[in-house]
């Protein structure tokens, strides 16, 4: 079998519902997938004004609102609807993106058939409870994420570093990995901007510290708002720039109340406001691999990072910028501070950065999804 061949029904929570780095990959894969030949079917929550066109055929899947957080959907089962356009599909794999309650069936589904299954890995939901004061539920969610990823033939996971922490959880023995890549027109040193930059009052010379992503508590925002308060006591001058939205907005605001918010930002505008940072802060733990890691260092941008996963597969500590402990606002701030006093080094780290962003090129990236659905493929079909 080619790729060509293929039919692959792919089960995602939400997407083409939100712009976030989990459904900016997915579609990427989907459109790659139909360049070579293959044929696709998405399996999704669906709104009436989606954030954008997705790739490949999207079929609807019956979903709720997350209570408190009404801009994503939770797939809740296979309707009958659903059920007859898999049939009629008839796939020679399931690919499953989000471990929701629709996936759970689409699991069954496919075991019932003899089907095999990929699951890929996006998020670390397991590490969501410890924003919401409810720590106590992270066993439960390890549990069910390891009952979960078991019934499937494989994993594929954005980083080392995650596939490290999936061995250690034991969720399976087969996980391969599928990184990401980064878009270098888009994401480039030369999209600096300094008249942007002095437009929302950053001048020329001071130090522009990033906030990239969407504005949610698992993002780490208390840990990037203590980190600037550290350094307004030790008397170094910066400024912070977030780029991103989100309905942790008005707690993020009220956190870093001098910070200068550019909201949303997408295509080419994107890559302009990251190349006008000076430096990236990343305080996120619930990270996989870090799609804004890697935009930031292809931006030439130098990154402080937690030592969590993602992060640490990517950001070389001394070279491209700074691995921190997670939760060490001291050590973030040391950070910080050396960049704000060296420039050069700023600049140093930068370029190293933008180098190793040359190595993630998405063609390549996702040929490894296809080969691993071939293998699989065969796999089952040889018992």
């Amino acid at each position: 079998m080619d790729i060509s061949d293929l039919r692959i029904a792919l089960f995602n929570g939400n997407y083409n519902i939100t712009v976030d780095g989990a459904n900016k990959a997915l579609n990427r894969l989907v459109e790659y997938l139909q360049r070579q030949g293959a044929k696709v079917h998405v399996y999704s929550a669906t709104v009436d004004n989606p954030a954008f066109e997705p790739q490949g055929t999207l079929v609807g899947v019956p979903a709720i609102p997350i209570p408190g957080r009404d801009e994503y959907r939770v797939p809740m089962y296979l309707s009958a609807a659903v059920k007859a356009d898999l049939e009629a599909f008839d796939p020679h794999i399931v690919h499953v993106s989000s471990p929701d309650p629709s996936a759970h069936r689409a699991v069954t589904w496919a075991r019932a058939r003899g089907l095999p299954i990929l699951a890929s890995v996006h998020t670390r939901f397991e590490t969501y409870p410890r924003y919401y004061n409810a720590t106590w539920l992270e066993p439960l969610f390890i549990k069910g994420l390891r009952r979960f990823y078991r019934r499937t033939d494989a994993l594929v996971a954005p980083s080392d570093s995650m596939i490290e922490e999936l061995r250690k959880e034991e969720m399976h023995h087969d996980i391969g990995l599928w990184t990401r890549g980064v878009d270098r027109t888009i994401f480039s040193p030369e999209k600096r901007d300094l008249a942007w930059r002095r437009s929302h009052g950053i001048a020329d010379d001071d130090m522009a510290i990033g906030f990239l992503g969407r504005l949610v508590l698992e993002k780490g925002l208390d840990v990037f708002a203590e980190a600037m308060v550290e350094l307004k006591k030790r008397g170094v001058a910066f400024k912070v720039l977030v780029i991103g939205e989100g309905p942790a907005h008005d707690f993020f605001k009220a956190k870093v109340p001098d910070a200068i918010f550019v909201g949303f930002q997408n295509g080419p505008d994107l890559g302009r406001a990251v190349a006008s940072m000076d430096v990236l802060l990343n305080p996120s733990v619930t990270e996989t691999f870090g799609n804004v890691t890697l935009e930031a260092m292809a931006c030439g941008v130098p990154v402080v990072a937690a030592d969590a996963t993602g992060a640490s597969s990517l950001v070389a500590d001394g070279e491209t910028g700074y691995l921190v402990p997670p939760r060490d606002i001291a050590a973030y701030a040391d950070k910080l501070q050396a960049y704000a006093e060296d420039p050069a080094l700023r600049r140093a780290h930068g370029e190293a950065g933008a180098r190793k962003a040359d190595g993630y090129e998405w063609d390549a990236i996702n040929q490894v999804v296809a080969d691993t659905y071939l293998r699989l493929i065969a796999a089952k079909r040889q018992g």
